[in-house]
């Protein structure tokens, strides 16, 4: 499996790659939103893992960027935010999932069982 990581804290990067790399062939990251489109077209991952909060491009509006040029792509929204209104956004913008980052684990168990 290939994964895309966009955050923007490098922490979070590293704790993502960690939790998942038993999992993935290969990982790449990036660390806004503006980055995740041409990375995505590049690197062709399975899943993206993506933040909400980014500098340049938020997560949601990338979210729609690359779903809007790649219909069956996988994204799952991973944030701190645990709000009814950003899962129904992320839903709308087409993620397969919503990850609030207090419970990592269920990004394990998401990927596990898609």
């Amino acid at each position: 499996m290939r994964l895309l990581i966009v955050d923007d804290n490098e922490k979070m990067r590293r704790l993502l790659r960690v939790l998942v790399a038993d999992l993935a062939s290969a990982i790449c990251e990036c660390d806004d939103g503006a980055e995740a489109l041409p990375s995505y077209v590049s690197f062709r991952p399975d899943w993206v893992l993506m933040d909400v909060e980014l500098l340049r491009v938020d997560g949601l509006t990338a979210t729609r960027q690359i779903l809007a040029a790649f219909p069956d792509a996988r994204v799952v929204i991973v944030t701190n935010y645990d709000d009814e209104d950003l899962r129904a956004e992320a839903r709308a913008a087409g993620a397969r999932g919503y990850v609030v980052k207090e419970n990592l684990l269920e990004v394990r168990r998401l990927l596990q069982t898609a």
